[in-house]
């Protein structure tokens, strides 16, 4: 073997192992129960919105979301779903292994306490129990959600940002051309950068 090969084999090692420290990988060190009431300022490359979060509405949804913002797992995660006058979804890491993780984080659903109105905020869900790291800014009104999603805060400054996310790539298969999510999921930056480098973009979450 040569000497530039072996070189190139450790480099190759190491970056692996660090990738494999990433702290977004453990999951069950985000376990802390968020305040009753806390709010949440992103930063995006269309401006900068905040998202009051009511424990109280869906507990379950407030704690995961609130650990998700403070450990900066949203920071620089695209708005992969954005549909015109309905919704803005993000949630879908640049990072292949930190999404393999946290598709195996199941949340158990809460009950829907509030409507899913214009500004609201609820994770998505494919199913009973299934949320996970997916959340979406209802664009108007929606309460056909309401049997399904569970508000769990609201925008409160900065709706018109939300407004204006890109969307013109529409929704994914199998009704449109957008983003498929579960290459999103398996390939990450590589498969945005290339096929949907428009996208609007968180570029820091925090907590206030």
């Amino acid at each position: 073997m040569s000497a530039c090969a072996a070189d190139g084999g450790e480099a190759g090692a190491e970056a692996e192992e660090a990738r494999l420290q990433n702290p977004l990988l453990f999951a069950s060190q985000f376990n802390e129960s968020a305040p009753a009431i806390f709010q949440a300022r992103l930063e995006t490359t269309a401006g900068v919105f905040v998202i009051e979060v009511h424990r109280d509405w869906a507990p379950l949804g407030a704690d995961r979301f609130y650990n998700l913002v403070k450990r900066g797992w949203y920071d620089g995660v695209r708005f992969h779903r954005v549909l015109e006058d309905f919704t803005a979804g993000f949630g879908i890491h640049d990072d292949p292994y930190v999404n393999r993780v946290w598709q195996s984080e199941l949340l158990a659903d809460d009950p829907v306490t509030q409507s899913n109105t214009r500004g609201r905020v609820s994770f998505a869900r494919s199913g009973a129990n299934s949320r996970t790291t997916h959340v979406f800014v209802n664009s108007k009104d929606n309460s056909s959600l309401d049997d399904r999603f569970a508000p769990f805060g609201e925008v409160v400054e900065g709706m018109e940002v939300v407004d204006g996310l890109y969307a013109d790539y529409g929704d994914g298969p199998p009704r449109g051309d957008g983003v498929y999510q579960a290459m999103a999921l398996a390939l990450g930056a590589e498969y945005f950068d290339a096929e949907f480098p428009e996208l609007d973009r968180i570029e820091r979450a925090t907590i206030l």
